[in-house]
């Protein structure tokens, strides 16, 4: 009778096992789904904020800003949302974000600055608002291009030194 019982409570116990560990699966599989969900959801947001640095929708900046949204937000190439409004030349968001911190300084996947965008796009009023920090004191070490080795990449050396007289 001892050995009936311990079996049937061996048993019982590893059914109640197998079941909680069946549990125990569906919820961390349920978890998994919500968190892809929850980062589909934050990447929708901040295809967002890129879309209107992108399109130069200044009023959703701010109200992205107002809530806290982060100012130097990368997506998967880098880019910031200066970056992008600064090569779509969009001088009010440039200004936007400035005024919010955002980083002069930040490279991209390929070590370019929204300085160096606004070199590449013609955009001498934007860049003249970024060309207030030496974004270069660390490029030579890192093995980057200086904003000076972008400008001339692209003849544009001559007007990079008016900029820099100017300010």
């Amino acid at each position: 009778m001892a050995v009936l019982s311990i079996c049937v409570m061996t048993m019982l116990s590893l059914s109640i096992t197998r079941i909680y560990a069946q549990e125990v699966n569906q919820q961390a599989e349920l978890n998994q789904q919500n968190s892809e969900q929850l980062l589909e959801s934050q990447k929708e947001v901040v295809a967002l904020f890129f879309e209107a640095a992108k399109t130069g929708n200044n009023e959703i900046i701010h109200e992205f800003l107002k809530h806290g949204f982060p100012v130097d937000v990368k997506n998967h190439a880098g880019f910031t949302p200066l970056m992008m409004a600064t090569y779509y030349g969009h001088q009010n968001v440039v200004a936007t974000l400035l005024e919010n911190g955002a980083d002069r300084c930040a490279r991209d996947n390929k070590g370019n600055t929204a300085l160096m965008g606004a070199i590449f796009k013609l955009e001498w009023s934007i860049a003249k608002q970024l060309n207030k920090a030496d974004c270069d004191i660390n490029a030579k070490q890192t093995g980057q291009k200086t904003v000076a080795e972008f400008a001339k990449m692209f003849g544009q050396e001559n007007q990079l030194k008016k900029l820099s007289i100017e300010n």
